[in-house]
């Protein structure tokens, strides 16, 4: 995914006023203010549920493919086992 600088500077600066990140230093590359940002503790917070909330949802998502018959193949693609073609 790629984002715009004004898209992203927009999201810092969002999560600088909730408290979840703040301003670490700022530096001048090729002429142009490079700006570095720290998580806060309450920010560490918020990541850790986050990723755990996304665990969560990825181990659903798992258990509900096995369940239909997919599993991982080689490469990462998913892959059908069982009777092909038949109704999901």
């Amino acid at each position: 995914m790629r984002l715009r600088v004004g898209t992203l500077y927009a999201a810092l600066d969002r999560l600088q006023a909730e408290g979840l990140v703040a301003a670490d230093q700022e530096e001048i590359v090729d002429g142009r203010a490079r700006r570095y940002y720290r998580l806060t503790p309450e920010g560490e917070l918020r990541l850790a549920a986050e990723a755990e909330q996304l665990r969560h949802n990825a181990d659903t998502a798992t258990a509900r493919l096995h369940a239909r018959g997919v599993r991982q193949g080689l490469g990462g693609l998913p892959t059908v086992f069982g009777e092909l073609g038949r109704a999901q």
